[in-house]
Parts: structure tokens; sequence; C-alpha cells
């Protein structure tokens, strides 16, 4: 799952990013409105963290133009203020969800994927291909009953493996939703992460290389 954290106070920026990619989300981080409408412009982010209280250009601003632009990507609305009035006017220019300040991590965490189950393309949160499973509320994912440790990047590729159920997922694609904006697309660093994956993931081999296009899941040999 790919974030765009869009907060001007530099600590708290810090912050969230630092978390969320603990937590195995792709994150991208700008300090006002008028950049994160480029970046939403020029990358597919599945949400966005949206301080409203911004620089430039106005979080309320940002929200309504992402919702009428980028409907496929959910708002999760930031502000100091938790009247139920602020409340309201976030929603009703198009935020999926809204949190003041000071919140919780974890009920950050936890609303983002949420949010994420709630997309356009319905997302459940026990995944399972074969004898695989991966619980992405927990983070936690099994091989027939084994439980199998993965890093936070191996489980944000996993998952998008996972999602394609069998589907071939191209190279780019993982670079476009697994890592952030900083990645070289020449980068060797989704083949190294693939071949992790697989050693973790043991015998028979699920991951499978489709030649020229990408990765995908199989039983076959």
């Amino acid at each position: 799952m790919r974030v765009l954290v869009v907060e001007d106070e530099e600590i708290m920026s810090r912050v969230l990013v630092m978390g969320l990619r603990r937590e195995a989300f792709a994150v991208d981080a700008v300090a006002d409105g008028e950049a994160a409408l480029r970046h939403l412009a020029f990358h597919d982010y599945d949400a966005m963290v949206l301080d409203r209280d911004l620089p430039l250009l106005h979080g309320d601003e940002v929200c309504r133009r992402a919702a009428e632009l980028h409907p496929s990507c959910r708002i999760l609305m930031l502000t100091a203020a938790g009247r139920l009035g602020d409340k309201v006017s976030g929603l009703g220019l198009g935020a999926d969800d809204y949190l003041a300040k000071p919140f919780d991590f974890p009920e950050l965490v936890a609303r983002l994927r949420a949010l994420h189950r709630r997309a356009p393309v319905a997302h459940a949160p026990v995944l399972t291909f074969a004898d695989l499973a991966f619980d992405t509320h927990r983070r936690r994912v099994t091989r027939a009953g084994r439980e199998v440790r993965l890093t936070p990047k191996e489980l944000a590729v996993l998952e998008l493996l996972m999602r394609a159920d069998g589907g071939v997922v191209g190279t780019e694609y993982l670079l476009e939703k697994a890592w952030d904006e900083h990645a070289d697309p020449f980068t060797n660093a989704v083949r190294l992460v693939i071949h992790t994956l697989r050693r973790k993931l043991g015998s028979p081999r699920l991951v499978h290389t489709a030649v020229g296009a990408g990765y995908r899941l199989g039983t076959d040999a």
C-alpha cells in the first residue's frame, strides 16, 4: 500500500513516515498543498494522510481536488481541531475518514488499512493462496500453519502478489506500490526481495518469474 503524507510540521511528518514504513507501507511526504497535488498527479497512491492546515494551498482545497481528480486515493484528514463541525466539513469535501490530533499511531494505521479494505476494489483482511495465508491486519504470514517472518518490504511485495491471485505483477508496478519516489527504476531491489521471499516461503516454490513481464504466485513447479 502506497501512502502520501501531507504534513508541514517536520517532526510530525518524520514520525509518520518512519512509523508507516515500519508497518510495511511505501511512503512519500510533502509539506504543502501544492506539492501534494503534484505528487498525486504523478504517482498512483492508495491513500493520503492529509493535514488540514497547510501552507500554499489549504488542506480543504487539496481534499476537494483530490476527491474529484483521484477518486481511487482514499483520504484520511488530520487536524488539531476535533469539533463535530470540522469533521462534517472535511467529510463533505470528499475525505474518507477524519482523525483529530493528538492521536494514537496504531489507530492511524488501523484506519488506513480499513480504508484500503473499503477501496473501490474490495480488499479482504486475510489473503490466501494455496497453503499460504496473510493476515493483513496483524501482518502475519503462515504457510501450511507455520509462521513465516518477513521484513516490511517483503510483506509489501507479498501482499501485492497475493492480491493479484496468480496474475502477473510487473516490476514497475511493484516499485510504484512498495517503494517510495526515491526508488531507482533500474535498481535490482525487487529481484533481491523476491529472492528472499522464495527462500523464506520454502518449498515447493510459490513465487515464479514471468520472463520479461514480472512475477506471479503459482503452484506449478
